[in-house]
């Protein structure tokens, strides 16, 4: 067989994410029929990771298999052309037979974007905060991140996870015109985590919640009695899989919005 690796973005808003799921628009699924019919045949197709309903991606990376090969830039083109306009394959190329795209990964980066402003063209790719946030105060809290951590609280039946420790590798804040952003880069994440550290960073930016508190829910410390993670999870709306990290690729660049909102006239 053939093998080829991906890297395509897409608007999650309409999907159920990216693994395929009977009587369900997928991403994967999509990808997979657009591929059946170029080739005219059954294919093997795998993806980084699974990114939830109505999650986004920058640089979703998969694998794909061929029982013949074709050539790369003519195939990229015959996705395309069957493909729904919210979703796009950027590049396709060679890869080793082995190449798995989740496996041969190193690291994944998620930016979530948090809007200070109603906004009537980016709402699907945002957040909207109305209350006033501390970016300082957010940043203090995500500082305590990297590292090697427990993430149980911040994940969705963590009883189901084989384990939920998580290696951070960085944790930043910035800001954009109207935009606050967070970048979160790990292993590997947990369901719902992403959405959940962000939320309860929201609220250490509100006040409503210390940064001593989010260090110690990191640290594996008693929960808040006035919230916990889970009902302060993050809206999928502002999440993107930013880059999926593979041996040899360049570092990341400077934190930037994926979808700019600039400050109101």
């Amino acid at each position: 067989m053939t093998t080829y690796r991906l890297v395509l973005e897409y608007d999650g808003t309409r999907y159920r994410g990216w693994q395929e799921q009977r009587d369900q628009p997928t991403v994967a699924g999509a990808l997979r029929r657009a591929a059946e019919e170029a080739v005219g045949e059954p294919v093997e197709l795998g993806g980084s990771g699974r990114t939830d309903a109505g999650v986004h991606a920058l640089a979703q990376t998969a694998h794909l298999r061929l029982g013949r090969g074709r050539a790369p830039e003519t195939l990229r083109r015959e996705l395309n052309e069957r493909l729904p306009p919210d979703i796009h394959v950027l590049t396709l190329e060679p890869a080793p037979a082995r190449f798995h795209a989740r496996h041969a990964a190193e690291a994944r980066s998620y930016l979530y974007q948090i809007s200070r402003r109603r906004t009537a063209f980016a709402k699907r790719y945002v957040w909207w905060v109305k209350t006033a946030i501390e970016v300082e105060a957010m940043a203090a809290a995500a500082a305590h991140l990297p590292g090697k951590h427990d993430f149980a609280p911040f994940c969705e039946k963590a009883e189901k996870q084989e384990s939920t420790l998580v290696v951070v590798e960085r944790a930043e804040v910035g800001e954009s015109d109207s935009l606050v952003l967070v970048r979160l880069v790990a292993s590997h994440f947990l369901w719902k985590m992403v959405r959940r550290v962000v939320g309860t960073l929201v609220r250490v930016g509100s006040g409503e919640l210390a940064v001593a508190e989010f260090r110690d829910l990191v640290r594996g410390g008693v929960l808040p009695a006035r919230g916990t993670p889970a009902a302060w999870t993050a809206p999928p709306s502002g999440l993107f899989l930013e880059r999926v990290l593979y041996p040899g690729d360049p570092p990341l660049g400077e934190l930037e919005p994926a979808v700019p909102v600039t400050a109101a006239g």
